[in-house]
């Protein structure tokens, strides 16, 4: 598989190893297919997602030759367990786009002056949930931040709509009142959600990843995207590096 990030400058050695994972960015062919799977795993498998790949248990379109992939492995077995692409700005342009503008308008975010870092296509294998994976993704997230020099993280955080209205209903009101970006910095979904006057629940567990990002100091920057595609409600993040959490800088960035 021939692409356009094998011009890029890959970081070889694991970024980081903790409790029998490691987590780095793929450098060969065969580890990107690893990644690949795994996200067909998660994504059809298990979420019943409609994916366009033309390979069966691969998930792949357009992007994903002109993304780093980020992943966790399992030191012990080397499985790959865990996950992400980060798209850089320079690279979007070489495409044409971010894969977020497939989902939002996002003239008011491209404004702001800045390396932009997207990240996305982020899952974890059923078995590692529980566990350190998903914080070995953000360290490894975070010091791709500082090597590429990047000023903004962007991307999508999914909110399941499996759940029911009341429970994205509460996820949003929570994000309005605790997470929203100015309007300055807001965006337009080319879709919208329809969530038909849902009341909204108490005490409703954020999904994950979208915890994660909040934890990183991001903003949601606007009302979500219906991925009907994915069967979830997508909002879209933005991560200032000066804004990150002062607990994951010092744990991770200051290890680079």
């Amino acid at each position: 598989m021939a692409t356009p990030c094998t011009a890029m400058s890959l970081v070889r050695q694991p970024l980081h190893r903790r409790g029998g994972l490691s987590v780095s960015l793929a450098s060969t062919d065969a580890e990107v297919e690893q990644c690949l799977r795994l996200r067909y795993r998660v994504f059809a498998d298990e979420m019943g997602a409609s994916l366009r790949s033309t390979r069966l248990g691969v998930d792949q379109d357009r992007f994903d030759n002109y993304c780093k992939h980020l992943m966790v492995r399992d030191i012990e077995g080397g499985e790959v367990i865990g996950t992400t692409r980060l798209l850089l700005g320079r690279d979007a342009a070489r495409l044409g786009m971010f894969y977020s503008e497939t989902e939002f308008a996002l003239e008011r975010i491209l404004a702001l002056p800045g390396q932009f870092m997207e990240v996305g296509r982020t899952c974890i294998h059923a078995d590692y949930r529980r566990g350190a994976a998903l914080a070995m993704l953000w360290n490894g997230v975070a010091q791709v931040t500082v090597l590429d020099n990047v000023d903004y993280l962007i991307g999508c955080a999914s909110i399941p709509l499996n759940k029911g209205d009341s429970y994205v209903v509460s996820i949003l009101d929570y994000l309005r009142a605790n997470h929203w970006a100015p309007e300055s910095l807001r965006v337009t979904p080319l879709i919208g959600l329809n969530t038909r006057d849902a009341v909204a629940s108490r005490n409703v567990l954020l999904p994950p990843l979208l915890k994660g990002y909040l934890r990183l100091g991001a903003v949601v920057c606007g009302e979500p995207y219906w991925d009907a595609a994915f069967n979830v409600a997508d909002a879209f993040i933005l991560v200032d590096r000066d804004q990150l959490a002062r607990r994951y800088v010092r744990h991770f960035v200051n290890r680079v």
